[in-house]
C-alpha cells in the first residue's frame, strides 16, 4: 500500500480558503459602500493640491502592492495567516491534530474490522456444512429414487428427483454465495493489513514530526516566514505543514474507504439468513458493484488479485510511506 498521489490543496480549496472568502467579500462590499459614501469628501479633497498629491501617492503605494509581485506574495500571506487565525477559532486546522482523531478512528474501526471478520468466518463455515448437508442429501435422494425406478414406483421416483434437483439449485446459489465471501474475506484481512500498517505510519509520522514542527517553529518566527515570502523564498514552516495536510488528506480518504466497505460487508452479511438458506440480491449487486470499481486506495494493485484469489506477491516495506513528502 502506498501513499496516494494527491495534489496539494490550494488556500481557497481549505477551510480557512472558505472564510477568507467570505471575508474579502465582505471587504469588496463594505469597500465599495464606503468608497461611495466618501466619494463627495475624496472629489473635495482632490480639488486641493497637497491633499490630491496624498491620495495620488496613497494611489501609487496600492498599484505598487498590486503590481509587485514580492509585496503582492507578502500581503496574501498575511492574509492567509489572519484568516487562517480566524477559521482556526471555530475548526480543527492543525494536521497533526486531525492525525491523531484518524489514529483514534483507525484503532475503532480495526477493532470492528476484526469482529467483522471473525464473524464473516463463522458464516461461512456454517454455509459449507449447509451446502455439504446439502450434497449428502442429494446423493440419498438420487440413490431413493434409482431404487424406486427399480421397484417401478414411479411416484417416489419423481418425488425424490424433484427434490434432488430443487437442493442442486439451492446448492448452486449457495456455492456462488460462498464464492462471493471468500472475496470478501480475503479483502477485509487485506484491509486490515494495510490498515495496521497505515496506523504504525501515521503514529510514526507524528510522534515524530511534532517534535520537528516545534523545532521549526521555535526556529522560525512570522516575521522570517513573511521576510522568506518577501524575499521569494519558500517558508519552511508552510511546507511542512502543506506535507502534513497532505497526509491528513490520504488518510482521512483511506479511513472513508475503509468505513464505507465496512458498511458495505456488514449489510451483505446482515442479508444473509443462513438457518433458511437465503439472502438479499440487493447484498451481492453491492458487492459486485465494488468488483467493479476502480482500484482501491487501501489495496491498491492488489484489489484485482484478491477479488480472483490470486496470490499476491510479498514485499518488504521500506521506511513510512509518507518519509518522501519531507525530502
Amino acid at each position: 500500500m502506498e501513499m496516494q498521489e494527491t495534489k496539494p490543496k490550494s488556500f481557497w480549496e481549505r477551510p480557512e480558503g472558505k472564510t477568507g472568502t467570505l471575508f474579502a467579500a465582505g471587504l469588496l462590499l463594505g469597500g465599495g459602500y464606503l468608497l461611495y459614501k466618501a466619494l463627495p469628501y475624496l472629489i473635495t479633497l482632490a480639488s486641493n493640491t497637497l491633499y490630491l498629491a496624498g491620495l495620488l501617492i496613497v494611489l501609487a503605494a496600492v498599484i505598487y502592492m498590486i503590481l509587485d509581485p514580492k509585496m503582492r506574495n507578502l500581503i496574501f500571506y498575511i492574509y492567509k495567516s489572519i484568516m487562517r487565525w480566524l477559521t482556526g477559532l471555530f475548526v480543527q486546522l492543525d494536521p497533526i491534530g486531525i492525525l491523531k482523531t484518524y489514529i483514534d478512528e483507525l484503532r475503532n474501526n480495526l477493532a470492528k474490522m476484526n469482529q467483522q471478520i471473525s464473524t464473516l468466518k463463522g458464516q461461512m463455515y456454517n454455509l459449507k456444512t449447509i451446502i455439504e448437508t446439502n450434497k449428502k442429501q442429494i446423493q440419498n435422494d438420487l440413490n431413493l429414487a434409482s431404487k424406486a425406478k427399480e421397484t417401478d414406483k414411479q411416484a417416489m421416483m419423481v418425488l425424490k428427483a424433484r427434490k434432488a434437483g430443487r437442493l442442486q439449485e439451492s446448492n448452486v446459489k449457495l456455492e456462488d454465495l460462498y464464492k462471493k465471501m471468500e472475496i470478501l474475506y480475503r479483502v477485509l484481512g487485506k484491509m486490515y493489513e494495510n490498515s495496521e500498517v497505515m496506523l504504525e505510519d501515521i503514529k510514526d509520522q507524528v510522534s515524530v514530526k511534532e517534535q520537528e514542527r516545534k523545532a521549526i517553529r521555535a526556529s522560525h518566527s512570522a516575521m522570517r516566514s513573511a521576510m522568506n515570502i518577501l524575499n521569494g523564498n519558500k517558508d519552511q514552516r508552510q511546507m511542512f505543514d502543506m506535507a502534513m495536510e497532505s497526509i491528513a488528506d490520504d488518510v482521512s480518504q483511506k479511513v472513508g474507504e475503509m468505513e464505507r466497505f465496512m458498511e458495505m460487508s456488514s449489510n451483505f452479511m446482515d442479508s444473509i439468513d443462513l438457518q433458511n438458506g437465503v439472502f438479499e440480491e440487493e447484498g451481492l449487486k453491492m458487492l459486485e458493484k465494488w468488483e467493479e470499481e476502480g482500484v482501491s486506495l487501501l489495496l491498491g494493485n492488489d484489489k484485482k488479485a484478491l477479488i480472483a484469489g490470486k496470490p499476491i506477491p510479498t514485499t518488504k516495506p521500506s521506511g513510512n510511506q509518507y518519509d518522501k513528502l519531507f525530502e
